[in-house]
């Protein structure tokens, strides 16, 4: 035992000295230093935006949810209709008409509700190469079609159904199709879509909410959201026709939101959103409502340390701890938060961008974003970003054009009309002087 205690203390002697060998024949610039930094400042405030763009959407959403730290949410959205045949132009006769829809997530709604939806005809003409908002008025002709109820839907699949239109659908047929001629499509001259310019969809809750989503976006199969017309001839041969809503000549479409914190019965109602109150939670909500933002002023500092030099950045990653509460109506943390979320910084233009960081899958499959990240720890209770890419950029850009902030939100989904959609869902995290805030893991080595 005594040999084996010397042999060690002997082999460790020597790997110092061949280390350190020639050491000090060497310029100083040949040596670099990797160092950890746990202090650096790190704020989050509340950010909202009550007027986002939401033209060409990936999903579109139709009902409310109610949490109660963010209050009421209401969603609906407008669309163009697409007629998928040519008209024959022969006479007819109007039968029925019914609209078939094809929900990928459904969020709420008790057993005794009752839902139903609502159709307005709007009044002025949309385009797919123009910019709709969330707050986009919707001018409207004053035809509608109501009271179109929904049937029992269940929340852990996609729900496929076919609705049958009050009077079967006979108004709304023959109102569509009161100027056959326009029952064409041609982007040189009027057609369907200057004289039937499209439809606002509506839901009305008589208790619980109710929220649905759906895409109008073709999947390269199918059609699933659409109207079908029944009719006959003089000889009364009958015929349909079909008024695509998720049309492969893509249809112009937009979302609409709002957001009512004022009926929340928890937490303080957001009430310091938009301002630098650093309260010991920050929140972020799905369908564009508010989201959290974090600030790095230490970050700037490095980068204006003259001492700093050429760094090159190791590891550069933000835990966020979320606030979560089991509840029996909310379980578990699986389903209560989103499960993946994105950040995004601000150019001096004013565009928002996803951190390069978000951007870097080597290849379409890299769905998760594996070196990024932002999924959801269930264990831990933590999202994690690695953003050294991002951070590297930002000390070696010169033209002040990206400031060390960030935005936490929830990223968009390829479309998928055989996939079910996770339902929107809000997060709230523990910023600032909570017990357990939010850390910025930084390593960098220095030249």
């Amino acid at each position: 035992m005594t040999l084996f205690v010397v042999l060690v203390i002997y082999a460790s002697s020597c790997k110092k000295e061949v280390l350190n060998i020639g050491a000090d024949l060497l310029p100083n610039g040949d040596f670099v230093s990797i160092k950890s930094i746990d202090t650096l400042s790190i704020f989050s405030y509340t950010g909202y935006t009550d007027s986002v763009r939401t033209d060409n959407p990936t999903y579109s959403y139709i009902g409310q949810l109610y949490d109660p730290y963010f209050g009421t949410t209401t969603a609906g959205f407008v669309s163009q209709i697409r007629l998928n045949t040519k008209w024959d132009g022969l006479p007819f006769t109007v039968d029925s008409m019914k609209l078939f829809l094809h929900f990928l997530s459904t969020t709420g709604g008790g057993t005794d509700a009752t839902h139903t939806l609502t159709i307005s005809e709007i009044s002025d003409q949309i385009y797919n190469d123009t910019a709709y908002y969330s707050t986009t008025p919707i001018n409207l002709t004053g035809f509608k079609v109501s009271d179109i109820a929904l049937p029992s839907l269940r929340t852990d699949t996609i729900n496929d159904i076919e609705l049958n239109l009050p009077g079967k659908g006979v108004e709304f047929g023959e109102y569509l199709t009161r100027d056959t001629t326009k029952l064409f499509y041609n982007n040189n001259v009027p057609d369907l879509r200057s004289y039937f310019k499209g439809l606002y969809f509506q839901m009305n809750s008589n208790s619980d909410p109710l929220m649905v989503s759906l895409s109008l976006v073709y999947d390269q199969s199918t059609y699933y959201n659409y109207f079908v017309l029944f009719v006959h001839d003089d000889s009364g041969t009958s015929k349909q026709y079909s008024f695509i809503l998720d049309a492969k000549n893509i249809n112009a479409s937009f979302n609409k939101y709002t957001h009512d914190y004022s009926t929340a019965i928890l937490g303080d109602k957001i009430v310091h959103r938009n301002t630098n109150y650093r309260d010991t939670l920050s929140y972020m909500q799905s369908l564009n409502g508010v989201y959290t933002k974090v600030a790095l002023p230490g970050l700037a500092k490095i980068k204006n340390d003259p001492s700093f030099g050429k760094v090159a950045i190791n590891k550069a990653r933000l835990v966020i701890p979320v606030h979560f509460t089991k509840t029996a109506a909310n379980p578990f943390i699986s389903k209560s938060l989103p499960p993946q979320l994105v950040l995004r910084y601000k150019a001096k233009s004013g565009i928002k961008y996803p951190v390069t960081d978000y951007l870097l899958a080597s290849t379409t499959l890299d769905l998760t974003h594996a070196f990024f990240d932002g999924q959801l720890d269930t264990v831990a209770q933590v999202y994690n970003f690695n953003i050294p890419d991002f951070v590297q950029k930002y000390l070696n850009d010169n033209t002040g054009n990206v400031e060390p902030e960030l935005e936490i939100y929830e990223g968009s989904r390829s479309p998928s009309q055989s996939v079910i959609v996770p339902a929107p869902t809000n997060a709230i995290f523990q910023v600032n002087k909570s017990k357990n805030p939010v850390k910025f893991e930084f390593t960098y080595t220095k030249f």
